[in-house]
């Protein structure tokens, strides 16, 4: 796919797509619109209102148009969300060349941004291990054209908006891939290959322990939880050092469970094929790296992604266990479903002894607590710097990938202490669990002065637009890096 900038709409394309705000301006808008095409205005106005996501098909004698609702506002989710959607259910009319017409939007940057991303997004191909053959979304064919036409097209920074929401859907992509694989396909050695290949390509460092390593290394939280696979974990450090002097820093974190059963404490059946997704904080740090080098950020990311799988063997870690982590301390096991937070454990202490980094952030489908509290629009958020958390939720809210905050009150920490280790991996109660899943990883972070931790469990995984069932979202990278952005 490739695309031009015009400002005039004398387009090729036999298929026009013009979006529409739902403001009180659109019933002229229509008008002027209906006068273009030569058709009657009640035709365009009868049943279009320009709600997010409404789709309308025209066919002229020359061209086949679709009005393309916004909804009320510019916002980049929604845009995206609606660009999606046409191209994902519509693309098999594209033909080899489509034009988007804005000239009934204002000029801003983000509106081109989003256009791009959603329409790529919609190509996404879910249907990974299927040995049918596979049909083409018109996007992916080599020859396939994309014109945009506003008749300020001149405007500063619109070439760049477009390539970056093109990089950002190309990001989002791969991890939904990373996300939709089974456990079975993709395991903690196929998460560091990814990292390696892609390093290798986009010009970071990747250094991978394997199992031995990671012993050497006495990564103790990760090899307790690893103990049930039949696959070998990997410890994954990841170094993106963009160019500039005095350049700030930032650590990430990412769960990388493979596959949860939740081991000895194992989890009911119903919907345990959804637990392929519990690598989600990992694919989220995977992509962000990826996107940073890809654009050529100015900044240093530093990014940790422990992996393994938890299963039930023989072998496993029993309720009641007690390990040393990489942090020198120990740790109760109480419930071997809290798996996640042991392994961020190690990946946090690692970043803290290895690295000093401005600030810290770790991602995770951690807890049910949060899909309970928040349901599927945003993850929680905990943060002990107050500019950092009003930051990243300004961010999430531009973004659409939304932030809601929880307290980190000191009184709950009470609930993890343990008679017979430094920390309990769990209190045991139907209750406060994302908060008491925070406190666990806060005790890791040796008062690192602007940390924050993202419970991504109910947004990372589910309606994507793209598939029949829940699917991988690409939930966090675009959060991260326009986060990394306000920081340079």
């Amino acid at each position: 796919m490739y695309h031009s900038i015009s400002d005039t709409n004398e387009s090729l394309a036999d298929v026009v797509i013009i979006p529409f705000l739902q403001d009180e301006t659109l019933e002229e808008k229509l008008g002027e619109l209906a006068g273009f095409l030569e058709i009657s205005p009640a035709f365009l106005e009868r049943g279009f209102k320009a709600n997010q996501g409404e789709i309308k098909n025209i066919l002229t004698s020359t061209k086949k148009v679709f009005l393309l609702g916004l909804g009320k506002t510019v916002h980049f989710a929604s845009i995206s969300k609606a660009f999606k959607k046409l191209s994902y259910s519509n693309h098999q009319e594209f033909g080899d060349r489509v034009c988007l017409d804005f000239e009934f939007l204002d000029f801003e940057t983000t509106i081109f941004k989003a256009a791009l991303n959603g329409l790529y997004l919609g190509s996404y191909d879910v249907h990974l291990y299927k040995t049918d053959e596979k049909k083409i979304h018109a996007l992916d064919k080599a020859d396939f054209a994309v014109e945009i036409y506003h008749p300020a097209s001149e405007g500063e920074g619109l070439a760049d908006a477009i390539e970056e929401g093109l990089a950002l859907a190309k990001a989002q992509m791969r991890i939904m891939d990373l996300m939709n694989g089974p456990g079975n396909m993709v395991r903690p050695e196929s998460l560091a290959d990814w990292a390696v290949e892609s390093g290798s390509k986009n010009g970071f460092s990747v250094k991978v322990f394997d199992k031995k390593a990671i012993e050497r290394e006495e990564l103790g939280a990760l090899l307790a939880v690893a103990r049930g696979s039949e696959f070998e974990p990997r410890f994954i450090v990841m170094e993106y050092k963009g160019e500039g002097e005095n350049v700030p820093s930032i650590g990430l974190v990412g769960k990388g469970v493979t596959f949860d059963t939740g081991g000895l404490s194992i989890k009911g059946h119903q919907n345990m094929h959804y637990m392929k997704s519990d690598m989600g904080g990992a694919a989220a740090v995977l992509g962000t790296i990826e996107l940073c080098a890809q654009q050529k950020l100015p900044i240093h990311v530093v990014a940790i992604v422990p992996t393994t799988d938890n299963c039930v063997d023989a072998l496993s870690i029993k309720p009641g266990d007690v390990i040393t982590g990489y942090s020198g301390k120990t740790i109760e096991i109480i419930d071997t479903d809290a798996e996640g937070r042991l392994i961020l454990s190690d990946g946090i202490s690692y970043m803290q002894q290895h690295f000093e980094v401005d600030y810290l952030v770790d991602l995770a489908t951690l807890t049910g607590s949060t899909v309970r509290t928040l349901g599927y629009q945003a993850a929680a958020l905990f943060c002990n710097d107050e500019a950092m958390s009003q930051k990243l939720q300004q961010v999430g809210m531009e973004t659409g990938e939304r932030l809601w905050q929880l307290p980190l009150w000191e009184e709950y920490f009470a609930e993890i202490q343990s008679d017979v280790a430094d920390i309990k991996n769990f209190h045991g109660k139907p209750m406060m669990g994302a908060i008491v899943a925070a406190k666990f990883l806060e005790f890791f972070t040796e008062k690192h002065p602007k940390w924050a931790h993202l419970d991504i469990a109910g947004v990372a995984f589910g309606d994507s637009g793209v598939s029949r069932e829940k699917s991988g979202t690409g939930y966090g990278i675009h959060l991260m890096y326009e986060f990394m952005k306000t920081l340079v």
